[in-house]
């Protein structure tokens, strides 16, 4: 007999860099005796997400249950991309008993949401919660909340200011869609810095919401999973700076993808990428970098200027030892000339 109970889905959202694919292979390997499926929603074309993902594949998350849609925006491509892969998921055999949908950095999360009431699928799956990711050290230093008082002296003096900036109302969106918000990064971050990322968020939510602090993306599912919100039915109570529009648009940000050959010395890549940083306003870097004499690849992920790298696996015999970063920033500050002079110099 064919199950038609609802499959429950998390909606996994937050900034750039804000921990959803660490929190996510946390739960790859502790998935508390559920079948998992995983959809990465990458923003640029070097799919990095997905194969970090791919690489904790276990018998209850395999990598055939992991499936990455890039270069587009979920919600702007229900019918040619989400849709299909939903279906694929839930043709699987054992039916995945929760899907994990990790958005993309800059995804506003409520056009998700209802992109659920697709007749296609309506019927078949619920969304058990959304979940919004903030790094606490970088919200304690107020980078998405700005000061509401001297935006408004900033609007008087010039006219031609009529909105917050996009990064602030995308982390706003975030929160306010959100069923459960979780505090990553506290150990960078430290007491003071926690208490005060907290009185920021408190200050932007409109409804309480749970706020759960961790580290290096360790929660028990139990405490993450199983929400059974059913998001898609109460959408009216999650307030956007979008409602009322049509359509969304993510012009505000570009991305480029630069190639080149081994490096010498991570520590140089390091210094560059805070460069980029620092000097061109680049807010986040991923990708891979093939170091002269190593045989593993290396890892790299940066937000801002704090940059991470580890050797993650072996180079293949079948692919090439090239370096490949995609930077992420806003538009008017994605000049691939520049970002090339950068790390090439």
């Amino acid at each position: 007999m064919a199950d038609l109970s609802k499959v429950p889905v998390t909606i996994i959202t937050g900034f750039l860099g804000a921990g959803k694919t660490t929190l996510i292979s946390h739960l790859i390997r502790n998935p508390g005796g559920r079948r998992l499926a995983v959809v990465v929603n990458e923003f640029g074309s070097l799919g990095v997400d997905g194969q970090i993902l791919e690489s904790c594949a276990i018998p209850d998350c395999p990598a055939e249950n992991i499936v990455e849609l890039a270069n587009g925006c979920i919600c702007c491509t229900v019918a040619d991309d989400f849709i299909p892969t939903v279906e694929k998921l839930l043709a699987l055999d054992p039916r995945p008993d929760h899907i994990l949908i990790e958005t993309s950095g800059l995804a506003l999360p409520k056009p998700l949401l209802k992109a659920f009431d697709w007749p296609a699928i309506r019927s078949r799956i619920t969304v058990d919660g959304v979940l919004a990711l903030a790094d606490a050290e970088a919200v304690a230093a107020g980078r998405f909340a700005p000061d509401v008082a001297a935006l408004d002296a900033q609007r008087a003096a010039d006219p031609s200011i009529d909105h917050e900036t996009p990064l602030s109302e995308v982390f706003e969106d975030q929160l306010a869609c959100a069923d459960m918000i979780l505090l990553t990064k506290v150990d960078l971050a430290g007491p003071e810095g926690v208490a005060a990322a907290r009185a920021i968020i408190a200050a932007e939510l409109s409804r309480p919401v749970p706020v759960i602090e961790l580290t290096e993306g360790v929660v028990d599912p139990r405490v993450i999973l199983g929400l059974d919100a059913a998001a898609e039915d109460d959408i009216a109570a999650r307030p956007s700076h979008h409602d009322g529009e049509d359509d969304h648009e993510h012009d505000d940000f570009d991305s480029a993808v630069i190639e080149w050959g081994e490096i010498a010395d991570p520590a140089v890549l390091v210094a560059q990428i805070e460069t980029l940083a620092r000097d061109h306003h680049i807010l986040r870097v991923k990708g891979y970098a093939a170091v002269a004499g190593k045989p593993m690849r290396l890892l790299v992920q940066a937000v801002g200027a704090r940059v991470r790298h580890q050797y993650d696996r072996p180079w293949r015999p079948d692919e090439p030892r090239r370096t490949t970063l995609v930077a992420i920033a806003e538009h008017d500050h994605v000049d691939v000339g520049a970002i090339r002079a950068v790390l090439l110099a």
